[in-house]
């Protein structure tokens, strides 16, 4: 399936999706168009073969609210890990890291909207290239280096 028309940012429905960015004082129409675009750049939109139209304009509307809870919490000094425990004598602070397998997903892990576009990332691209079995036959060779 090849998508015709790119998503765009829409400023209205995605502040209607993600009411944590409707204050437009606190975010700017133009700040949120940057931190969609920059999302563009970790979303590859250009082989967009799985992807509907709308799971697409999702995705890049979840890495933008991904990108601007980041950098909320960031500018405002607050750590974006899970933390354990803490002390007060030496300082010491346990941080718990999720349970992902990389490190793209432990930084999605860092927001809830994150989480969100990992759900979706991985419903949408559970499809994937099949090695192994006869159907290798396709276009790979055996063992041996024959067909």
């Amino acid at each position: 399936m090849t998508i015709t028309t790119k998503p765009t940012f829409n400023d209205v429905a995605f502040r209607n999706q993600f009411p944590a960015f409707e204050n437009t004082t606190d975010f700017p129409p133009a700040q949120l168009q940057g931190w969609w675009t920059m999302g563009t750049a970790y979303l590859n939109i250009d082989n967009n073969a799985p992807w509907t139209p709308a799971q697409l304009q999702l995705a890049l509307d979840l890495m933008c609210a991904h990108l601007g809870q980041s950098f909320t919490l960031i500018n405002a000094g607050i750590p974006t890990v899970l933390v354990q425990g803490t002390a007060e004598g030496s300082v010491n602070v346990s941080l718990t890291p999720p349970p992902v397998a990389s490190s793209f997903g432990f930084w999605l892990a860092t927001t809830s909207y994150g989480q969100q576009l990992r759900v979706l990332l991985k419903a949408v691209s559970n499809v994937g290239l099949y090695v192994g079995g006869w159907v290798e036959r396709q276009g790979f060779r055996k063992a041996g280096g024959v067909f």
